[in-house]
């Protein structure tokens, strides 16, 4: 588990879009998710400013800068949080990258979400923005699939990484 979570840290850093980003919005992964720690930590040592998600009421996303590990909090549905100040829903869109947690992604870069809506609200808030992050979902080997079901709401991501490699998907 550890090996493939480090392959998948250097993958992801690998991308060029990672690599010149001054912002990326990321998550701290939880249960069976794929692990990002080492992901969040080797872009804060970068100088990237790393923006976490914090699950509102609504269930729409807040977001607070990575401090560390130690400047984590357990929060609702099991996730962890940035203890730091909130800097509102809207700071996703200052991101140059947005990592997203997924299920899985399909070859035309549809995303498999939980089902809580979270990260439909978010996507939705980049596009009504006019920002054009990079959107690149964090996946496990075996969860990049020939078809995921799709909504008319549902955006495609960019990439996906798994500790295999980078999944590129037309624009």
């Amino acid at each position: 588990m550890h090996r493939a979570a480090g392959a998948l840290a250097r993958h992801a850093l690998e991308l060029p879009e990672l690599a010149r980003a001054r912002t990326v919005a990321a998550y701290v992964s939880v249960g069976r998710e794929p692990d990002t720690r080492a992901l969040l930590d080797e872009l804060r040592r970068r100088g990237v400013r790393v923006l976490l998600p914090v699950l509102l009421p609504d269930d729409d996303l807040d977001w607070a800068a990575y401090e560390g590990a130690e400047r984590l909090s357990p929060a609702r549905r099991g996730l962890l949080e940035p203890t730091g100040r909130r800097l509102g829903p809207d700071a996703v869109t200052e991101a140059d990258a947005v990592l997203l947690p997924g299920l899985a992604v399909d070859r035309r870069g549809m995303r498999l979400g939980r089902g809580g809506g979270s990260y439909d609200r978010v996507l939705a808030r980049i596009e009504a923005s006019g920002a054009a992050p990079a959107l690149v979902v964090l996946l496990h080997s075996g969860e990049f699939l020939r078809a995921v079901p799709a909504e008319p709401h549902d955006r495609p991501v960019h990439a996906a990484v798994t500790p295999e490699g980078v999944h590129r998907f037309p624009a």
